[in-house]
């Protein structure tokens, strides 16, 4: 099992204050390294407060009160073949200022629910052409007309959202009226919600929520508050927010958004000051989520015990060296340094046998005298090493001093004390990773529920189940079997495959706990 106060220690160490995983309006996920490359997890970039003027996600942690609400990781959203769970989407509409995010933060606060995602409307605005742009610099272009937003982007992004896929949102600048290069990454949610003024406007995205919210408020309530927003947060002076209130803002209202009132599941008065509306959201979507939840890891500790093992599976040869080393780091009497060398020594050696199971191609070319010499060379177009943290990422030095400039993702997965469930904290991928073949390591498995998790995590990336290799220094045989019968595409390396799993989820006869042996924090 992996130590729970892993997260806390690691992520805090070049700081002397208690460090927490937070929430945010959105998966607390790093946004993809434009590099290519990857930070460990005590160099990922802060999570800084975003403009205001800016129409993306928010990545400024949530307060309420005064008060900031930390997150704990994300449970399984898949079932034991691999399927995804849909999470619960709300659609909030309303008209302009009406206290949408208001009821959307009061929401995320009461359901207590990590990995939370925001979506805002707001994000799809189209991209200006010049004559349109120059209107809206008079206040003489509509911003609130349904044909404003790009409703198809929009919809799409939401469908692979609901579909557990990592998207790309545009970033809005509305000092500009124009998109941003950079995009925010979105990923990973149990609750999304989606908030706009046309958020009912459109079938295609209507029929994607699975409950709609209809935010009213006063008129007057709703003109004071656009002109403070407008004012000071988008740098716009009286006279121009008023032309545009009543040229354009208040007859959108009544044509397009009022009607739309008729899709809504609740309508709520008054907005964010409406609690007993608030109150009963959140009892009917926590219903939902406990109908969608999946806790699975005691089944997997018996899973097909007596049945063969798949031929998914590449176990490394027993030599008498191989088994040496295993006597080596299997000995409870062995000290740190030989646990540390002997293994990084067995690493090596089965990441040599896992590439030889890459594919691979003719390659000729010619020799010094002249001749030519018909070899091979990796058909794939790169070769990414991603590590299950921490012990995963003892056998990232084994991989790089192999493979010259193989690209490194990290992946945070611990197990939750109360109901020995793994669940996600943390993953940092490279850029376009769907294009690649993946080493994914960890240096034991146990149920394999962590194996299966990360699996996940790389698939709603995109990237190709046959392109996965799982590799292992441990396995217990119960672990294969999850593996295989989840994704029996993914080909499986280990260096033991070990008969067993007692009721602590503890690998027999085993290692031990690997990352306490490996890093001296065994108690």
């Amino acid at each position: 099992m992996r130590r729970s106060h892993y997260a806390a220690t690691n992520m805090a160490a070049k700081s002397e204050k208690p460090c927490e995983l937070t929430l945010d309006l959105q998966p607390i996920s790093p946004d993809e390294d434009s590099s290519g490359s990857c930070e460990s997890i005590n160099e990922a970039p802060p999570q800084t407060p975003s403009s205001p003027s800016k129409a993306k996600p928010d990545n400024v942690v949530f307060r309420q009160s005064n008060r900031t609400i930390y997150t704990a990781g994300r449970p399984p959203w898949y079932n034991l073949q691999g399927q995804l769970k849909e999470p619960f989407v709300i659609g909030l509409c309303g008209g302009s200022a009406s206290g949408k995010t208001t009821v959307a933060n009061k929401i995320i606060e009461q359901l207590g629910v990590p990995w939370v995602s925001m979506l805002s409307l707001d994000s799809f605005y189209k991209v200006l052409t010049p004559e349109q742009h120059k209107a809206a610099l008079r206040n003489e272009y509509n911003f609130d007309h349904p044909d404003s937003f790009d409703a198809d982007l929009a919809a799409s992004v939401l469908k692979k959202l609901k579909e557990g896929k990592s998207v790309q949102v545009p970033i809005y600048d509305f000092k500009t009226h124009g998109r941003q290069e950079q995009m925010t990454n979105i990923y990973g949610a149990n609750v999304i919600i989606f908030e706009g003024i046309m958020a009912f406007a459109y079938k295609d995205l209507r029929d994607l929520m699975d409950m709609k919210v209809f935010v009213d408020a006063d008129p007057d309530v709703r003109l004071a508050r656009r002109l403070k927003r407008d004012i000071s947060e988008r740098e716009r002076d009286l006279v121009g927010v008023l032309q545009l209130y009543n040229t354009f803002v208040k007859p959108a209202f009544d044509q397009y958004i009022a009607p739309t009132v008729v899709y809504a599941d609740i309508v709520v008065p008054r907005g964010g000051e409406n609690n007993v509306a608030i109150d009963l959201i959140v009892r009917h979507v926590r219903t939902q989520l406990e109908q969608r939840g999946f806790n699975f890891r005691a089944q997997l500790r018996s899973f097909h015990q007596g049945q063969p093992l798949p031929s998914s599976l590449s176990i490394l040869e027993s030599t008498p060296q191989v088994r040496g080393l295993h006597a080596i780091i299997r000995n409870e009497e062995a000290s740190r340094d030989d646990f540390v060398f002997y293994s990084k020594r067995l690493m090596r050696i089965l990441i040599e046998h896992a590439l030889s199971l890459l594919p691979f191609k003719k390659h000729v070319v010619t020799t010094m005298e002249g001749k030519i010499y018909e070899g091979r060379k990796f058909a794939g177009k790169r070769l990414c090493g991603v590590s299950i943290l921490r012990a995963g990422e003892t056998m990232e030095p084994a991989l790089e001093s192999l493979c010259k400039d193989v690209r490194i993702g990290k992946i945070l997965i611990q197990t939750n004390e109360i109901t020995s469930e793994p669940e996600l904290h943390y993953h940092r991928l490279p850029k376009g990773i769907s294009e690649d073949h993946v080493i994914l390591m960890d240096a034991t498995v146990a149920t394999g529920a962590a194996a299966l998790m990360a699996i996940r995590v790389l698939l709603d990336h995109d990237v190709k189940e046959e392109n996965i290799l799982f590799l292992s220094l441990i396995t217990a045989e119960s672990g294969v079997h999850t593996i295989a019968y989840a994704y029996p595409k993914v080909k499986i390396v280990t260096a033991a495959v070990d008969p067993e799993v007692n009721d602590k989820y503890h690998v027999i006869p085993g290692i031990g706990n690997f990352g306490d042996r490996y890093f001296g924090t065994a108690n």
